[in-house]
Order: C-alpha cells, then sequence, then structure tokens
C-alpha cells in the first residue's frame, strides 16, 4: 500500500509539472503574441506626436521623442478630412442599416425547412462567391444606370454579403427551433411577425456579428470610391481622403513641393501616422461592446454549419 501510495503521489507530482509547464509555456506565448500585435499600434501613436527626424532616424522605438502635434493640427485644420469623416459616418450607419434590412430576412426565409426553393437560391448567392461579370461590365452596368459619381453608390453597392448571410441563415436554423415557428403558428402568427418579434430578439449574438462585420466593411471601403465616384469631392468617404492626402506627401517628399494640397515634408510623417489613428480609434472603440457577441455568434454561425 505504502509503494502504491508514494507511487501515485509520484504520478500526481509529475502531472503537476507537466501542468506548470504547460501554463507558463502559454502565459509566455500569450505575452509574445500581446506584444507582436500590441507593439505596432502603439510604435503609430508614439510617432504620430514625435519629430518625424527622429522617427525616420530611428530614435523612437518605446516612448515619444520631441512631441510635436503638427500632425494632428494640420488634420484639425484640413476640411477635406471632416468632409470625408461625415460621409463615411452615413456611409457606415446608412449601409449597414440598410444591410440588415436585407440580410437578415433573407438568411430567415433561407432557413426554413418549408422553403423548397432554398437550396437552389443558395446556390446563385454561393455562384457569386467564386464567379463575377468583371470590372470592366459592372462599370458599365453603373454607369448605365446613373450611379457614377452618385452618393448611393457607397450604399447600395454591397447590399448583401454572402458570408454574412450564410452564417446569418445557419445560426437561425440551428438556433431558432422550427417547434417554435409552430406553436406560433397556432396563434395565428406569420412568418412577418414570427421574425419581427421571436427571431430577432433571439438572435442579438448574429445581429451584433452582421453590424460589425458591414461597418467594418462600410468604414475601410475605399475601392468603391476610388471606381465609381468619379473623384466628386464632397461624397468621398475617410479612406481615399487618406489616400490622397499619402499620395501628395509621398509627391511632395520626392521633390514636387508645389502640388496642392500636400503638407510640408516636416510634418508629412506626422500626418501620415496621424490619419491612420484618427481612421482606426472609432472601430477600435465599438469592438469592445460587441465582443462577447461576436465570439458566440461566429462560434455558433460557422461551426455548427
Amino acid at each position: 500500500c505504502v509503494s502504491m501510495a508514494a507511487k501515485k503521489g509520484k504520478e500526481i507530482r509529475e502531472r503537476h509539472a507537466s501542468d506548470r509547464i504547460f501554463n507558463a509555456a502559454v502565459i509566455i506565448l500569450s505575452i509574445t503574441t500581446f506584444i507582436v500585435i500590441a507593439y505596432p499600434l502603439w510604435f503609430i501613436v508614439i510617432a504620430s506626436i514625435s519629430n518625424s527626424n527622429m522617427v525616420n532616424q530611428g530614435k523612437v522605438i518605446l516612448w515619444p521623442v520631441d512631441i510635436r502635434f503638427y500632425g494632428y493640427q494640420q488634420i484639425w485644420e484640413d476640411s477635406r478630412i471632416w468632409t470625408g469623416y461625415l460621409n463615411t459616418l452615413i456611409y457606415v450607419v446608412v449601409g449597414t442599416v440598410l444591410n440588415l434590412v436585407v440580410t437578415l430576412p433573407a438568411a430567415y426565409a433561407l432557413s426554413r425547412p418549408d422553403f423548397k426553393a432554398r437550396n437552389a437560391v443558395m446556390m446563385y448567392f454561393v455562384f457569386t462567391m467564386y464567379f463575377s461579370g468583371g470590372l470592366v461590365p459592372l462599370y458599365m452596368t453603373i454607369k448605365s444606370i446613373g450611379f457614377i459619381g452618385n452618393r448611393w453608390i457607397m450604399i447600395l453597392m454591397v447590399l448583401v454579403n454572402t458570408y454574412n448571410l450564410i452564417i446569418a441563415g445557419t445560426f437561425i436554423q440551428n438556433t431558432i427551433p422550427n417547434d417554435l415557428y409552430e406553436a406560433a403558428q397556432l396563434d395565428g402568427c406569420s412568418h412577418f411577425t414570427f421574425l419581427g418579434k421571436v427571431v430577432l430578439p433571439l438572435s442579438k449574438a448574429i445581429i451584433s456579428v452582421e453590424v460589425l462585420y458591414y461597418a467594418v466593411y462600410h468604414w475601410n471601403d475605399y475601392f468603391i470610391a476610388l471606381m465609381y465616384t468619379n473623384n466628386v469631392a464632397k461624397i468621398q468617404p475617410l479612406q481615399t481622403v487618406l489616400r490622397s492626402i499619402l499620395l501628395l506627401n509621398e509627391s511632395y517628399a520626392n521633390g514636387n513641393g508645389g502640388v496642392q494640397g500636400g503638407y510640408g515634408q516636416s510634418s508629412a510623417d506626422q500626418v501620415k501616422y496621424a490619419v491612420i489613428i484618427v481612421s482606426t480609434v472609432p472601430i477600435l472603440c465599438v469592438y469592445p461592446f460587441v465582443q462577447k457577441y461576436f465570439e458566440k455568434g461566429v462560434m455558433i454561425g460557422a461551426v455548427k454549419g
């Protein structure tokens, strides 16, 4: 009995030692990953308020050097950026709302087992993920309906994202039992009423995921504006405005000092880092509020399907 107890105690000690090694490895890996992700963000912050010459000489590593706010001052005084900010906010809010209005009912319809044509309809959606008509035919189509240089092209261009539609449909299909609809149907509940009063309140997780996906897409989108807005200044989103500013600054740095709208070389790099901060802070502020729904929605909507 004594030998068995000693053997068992040795096994427990060895197991505890392996657990400690594993926990230490996980902690070290987590800290390393955090540093790899956090340091570039921190560097952009300190570089945006440091002397540009010090940044270029590699003297800005962990803390700002010769603190200056030229970049933020230039942004504050540049009306193009605030116009782009306002346009982007409009595109994000209106576009995301319309995306949800179209995506959620479509996902509900495709999740219904009594919708006989749902597999055929889903096939058409999935087909667009792999094949498209090409850029030139798409441009000609948009031009023929008069949306070139129109603000609405930024909102209506991508009303439904197939990936988001699949996630939402899978979530509803696996989370909302069909028995619940049958019970509601006995009370005279139609599909629209069931969707509005039962499905949507029980789908807060996937709705939050959809809001995050669509909002980030609208916030970061610049290709549509670059191709279809005809460089109309009053409808340019923030991303294309920032792109124009950075290109002008690069042109100035290469010797073309007379470029209209460019900043001086002393503040060009600070503006470059400052506009990165300005364009990413809103999304970074929103994400923590939807993180708990984001993880739950992705796991249920993607893995179970």
